[in-house]
């Protein structure tokens, strides 16, 4: 007998009018009095698990039921307490996780490069041409799967190696996404890191955005904010990708210069005159030691040294901590650019680390949202992150990211406020403020259950997930999530992707949605091992999906569909592309 045939473009479109926003939004309100008593109905629990995780496998739902979904939430909220012994055992095996981001650069990206410069010279490539190709190596982009593979055939075994960090950073995090027991925990990094995003893409940053997520992000999620925007400051990762490493006083290259003078002097034979002059600059320039310039040439400030940079102070800021209409000024952007002078890399293409050079930093008092700022050193730069960490406009920014994340796309304000609240009186601590919205009577409201669509990173997860896949190997996921537009660490600006509808929702985007679907309920996803149903009949499938995939609560466009279909893999794809499913 022939399989039911349905058109996905016209499923697509219907798909867009569902999801769709359909006049002005439902208030989300507290419920009645006792409300903030967490419920423990399967609902519940079913809405917990997509907000808080990447949406329930099979049995997941009754076994948070019977230990209590309270429980669960405080599990969630201490990941260590969690045993993932299995998904680490598995990360085991990706050996390139494990290293430094020098060990990545020298042991990698440099030798690719060299490969790849000795190709160009052997095919005739200018002098000019060679010298300016990029010295991080190559990035093959995840195309069809013969393309893939007839690159990577063609590739040198540097670039092979460079193609391996890549893969295995990508193949980590949905591994996590999909396997994890910690699942408030991947999702957080997901959302940190966007919230913190560097563009893999941008010159030396894929040499330390592993390190960056796995060293900066993911250990303090559930930790200090101040914490965490000191440690994205000093990162590697951040002062590359929004070129902070090259800020410096606009008065550091005549001092440079003088002591570059004086080193001159000190080579020569014995002491000559103008060494007082040199002496003289050093202390001006606050008496910074020398320090040996690392492997391949002089020290990236001494050669990139270029003035003032307010790209990282701006989206210090608007994005990580005030917000836009956080209060600052122009000339606050400049005050904290003066600060974090200085503040730069100890040779970013050999992957070296954080530096303060305090010769390039601007000495003169800076005054910043009121305060003056004159504590030298880089100090300055410590007390602008004290006085960020701490103000209002911070708490009220960062609680309305995390209720968008978890409640709404227009998150209720009596939620936003009582969590900047908790903010401000625990001095950002960041495990009390997720408690406090992912507990609230807003969370669990009606108005809240599937009021968020999801991303594509979130739709692919939780379909493997609901159909009880496992990652043998996620490239071909990866491949997906591209196809879907949100490749993982590939956004560009530093807003990172959207959380809101508004950037998923069209109908391009839900064909390839539900063609992939499709190709996880077909088999065809390779890599993804799909727990077998033995004796699976199209009823047994079709009351599996309404009821604990669809939590027996699907639209009667859904239910239609699902009963005119026959094929147990055609309703599997129809119910992981439908508009229930769509949301979480």
């Amino acid at each position: 007998m022939p399989r039911p045939r349905f058109c996905t473009r016209a499923l697509a479109v219907v798909l867009v009018m569902s999801l769709a926003p359909a006049g002005v939004p439902q208030p989300i309100h507290a419920g009645a009095p006792g409300a903030s008593t967490i419920p423990g109905d399967v609902r519940s629990v079913t809405h917990a698990l997509n907000r808080l995780g990447f949406g329930p496998r099979p049995g997941d739902v009754a076994t948070v039921t019977r230990m209590g979904l309270a429980a669960y939430i405080e599990q969630q909220l201490h990941p260590s307490r969690i045993d993932d012994a299995l998904v680490e055992a598995r990360l085991a095996r990706l050996s390139t996780l494990r290293l430094s981001a020098r060990t990545i650069a020298t042991d990698y990206y440099e030798p690719a490069q060299r490969e790849r410069r000795e190709r160009q010279r052997t095919a005739g490539a200018t002098p000019d041409a060679v010298a300016a190709a990029p010295a991080e190596g190559a990035e093959p982009e995840m195309t069809t799967p013969g393309a893939a593979r007839s690159r990577r055939d063609a590739m040198s075994g540097a670039e092979r190696g460079v193609l391996e960090v890549q893969q295995q950073l990508v193949e980590q995090r949905l591994v996590r996404a999909i396997d994890s027991e910690r699942q408030l925990q991947e999702v957080l990094v997901d959302f940190w890191f966007n919230h913190f995003n560097v563009f893999a893409g941008k010159g030396a940053v894929r040499i330390y955005v592993g390190e960056y997520e796995r060293d900066v992000i993911r250990p303090r999620v559930l930790g200090s904010f101040r914490d965490l925007i000191g440690a994205v400051a000093k990162s590697p990762a951040m002062l590359f990708y929004l070129d902070n490493w090259m800020s410096t006083d606009p008065k550091a290259p005549e001092l440079r210069d003088a002591l570059r003078r004086e080193r001159a002097l000190q080579t020569g034979a014995g002491r000559r005159p103008g060494m007082a002059r040199g002496a003289a600059a050093r202390r001006a320039a606050g008496n910074a030691p020398r320090r040996p310039a690392p492997a391949g040439g002089e020290t990236p400030p001494q050669r990139a040294a270029r003035g003032l940079n307010e790209n990282y102070a701006r989206e210090l800021l608007e994005l990580h901590t005030l917000g836009v209409d956080g209060g600052f000024t122009q000339a606050d952007i400049v005050a904290v650019a003066r600060a974090f002078t200085g503040w730069t890399i100890a040779g970013p293409r050999q992957g070296g680390p954080f530096a303060f050079v305090n010769a390039l930093h601007d000495r003169t008092p800076k005054t910043v949202l009121g305060h003056v700022i004159d504590e030298g050193g880089i100090a300055d730069g410590e007390r602008v992150l004290d006085i960020l960490s701490t103000h209002p406009s911070t708490a009220r920014f960062i609680a309305t990211k995390l209720a968008r994340r978890f409640v709404a796309d227009d998150p209720p304000a009596a939620l936003v406020e009582r969590a900047a609240q908790v903010f401000v009186a625990t001095r950002g601590d960041l495990r009390a403020v997720t408690r406090t919205i992912i507990t609230s009577p807003e969370f669990f409201a009606q108005a809240a259950w599937r009021a968020k669509t999801k991303s594509p990173l979130e739709f692919v997860v939780s379909a493997i997930r609901a159909v009880g896949g496992h990652a043998d190997n996620a490239i071909t996921v990866a491949r997906t999530l591209r196809e879907l537009g949100q490749p993982l660490y590939q956004a560009q600006p530093p807003t990172g992707y959207k959380d809101t509808a508004d950037a998923w929702v069209n109908t391009g985007a839900l064909l390839a949605r539900m063609n992939a679907a499709l190709a996880l309920a077909g088999g065809r996803m390779r890599g993804i091992t799909t727990m077998a149903v033995p004796g699976a009949t199209p009823d047994t499938v079709r009351r599996a999906m309404l009821d604990d995939v669809l939590a027996g609560d699907a639209a009667r466009a859904t239910r239609d569909a699902l009963a005119r279909s026959h094929d147990p893999a055609q309703i599997v794809a129809l119910t992981l592309g439908s508009p229930d499913f769509q949301r979480r």
